[in-house]
């Protein structure tokens, strides 16, 4: 668990970033779902239930994970860590993805947030990490530079969205201080 302690002068900041509970499913899917509402994070399209992200976190495998940042009044984002690949050449590589309600963007929470997914990533032994993000998502894509992701691709038409092709940009980030093989991973 992380703690945030810095005061921006009038209030002091105690959001804390912890491991999800299945009690957390309602409000992850709440923030999900204004992502899949607004259309500029995520091909999804249909509205998840807490029923699914209940499931979605009980299909995991053990390095597989959801973080929530969570302060006095709730579940502010969440951030996962999902394998890339089910084959095990890419057991190395895993995919992150933060996502905050709308009126915590700006904040720094979403740096907080995906500084503890790299960090949770080093103790789970993967070496590469993967962002995927809606090429028109400006704002996203340098805030992973910021954070060490470089670009690596775009992906032309790759998703229909909102009546309109989409373009996602793949951004990759090797921890290097992680070894690119441990036979132990299986």
């Amino acid at each position: 668990m992380t703690h945030a302690a810095k005061s921006s002068g009038r209030s002091v900041d105690t959001s804390v970033i912890r491991d999800c509970t299945i009690d957390d499913a309602a409000a992850i899917a709440e923030i999900y779902n204004e992502h899949i509402r607004s259309g500029g994070s995520t091909m999804d399209t249909e509205l998840k239930t807490t029923a699914g992200i209940e499931n979605l976190i009980r299909g995991f495998n053990d390095r597989e994970t959801i973080l929530v940042l969570e302060d006095n009044n709730g579940i502010l984002g969440w951030g996962i860590i999902k394998r890339y690949s089910d084959r095990i050449g890419y057991r190395v590589c895993c995919e992150t993805s933060v996502y905050l309600r709308g009126g915590q963007v700006r904040r720094g929470y979403g740096t907080r947030m995906k500084l503890a997914l790299i960090d949770r990533c080093k103790q789970l032994g993967y070496h590469h990490l993967v962002a995927k993000i809606f090429a028109v998502n400006e704002a996203s894509i340098a805030y992973n530079e910021r954070l060490g992701y470089e670009v690596v691709g775009r992906q032309r038409e790759i998703g229909f969205r909102d009546g309109k092709w989409q373009d996602v940009v793949i951004m990759q980030l090797i921890l290097d201080d992680v070894p690119p093989y441990k036979p132990e991973l299986g």
